[in-house]
């Protein structure tokens, strides 16, 4: 049984704008890049489709994050840190290796 083959997005977008271009067929991409036509049809129809989103502007993928979140995500690792560093104090205390099981 043979692996399947994994191609980057960056293979995938410079042959489906081959492919959009037009100057070979898709048969021709196929034996030049030996992949399947179908892939190549695939590609650059997924291309096609997703070509508005490279104009909507700024990215939506990462919300912005307030002044007063960060702030609070702050507080919220310093209590953490205090209660780790207390618990190793009495895990310490209680079974004396110095916070370490055995």
């Amino acid at each position: 049984m043979t692996k399947r083959k994994r191609y980057s997005a960056e293979f995938k977008a410079k042959v489906a704008l081959e492919a959009i271009r037009e100057e070979l067929t898709t048969a021709e991409l196929a034996k030049k890049y030996d992949i399947h036509p179908t892939m190549i049809s695939g590609w650059k129809r997924t291309a096609i489709e997703n070509m508005a989103q490279a104009f909507n502007g700024p990215s939506t993928a990462e919300p912005p994050i307030s002044t007063a979140e960060v702030e609070k995500l702050h507080a919220k690792i310093g209590q953490l840190v205090v209660e780790r560093d207390f618990l190793s104090e009495a895990s310490s205390i209680v079974l004396g290796t110095g916070g370490k099981k055995r």
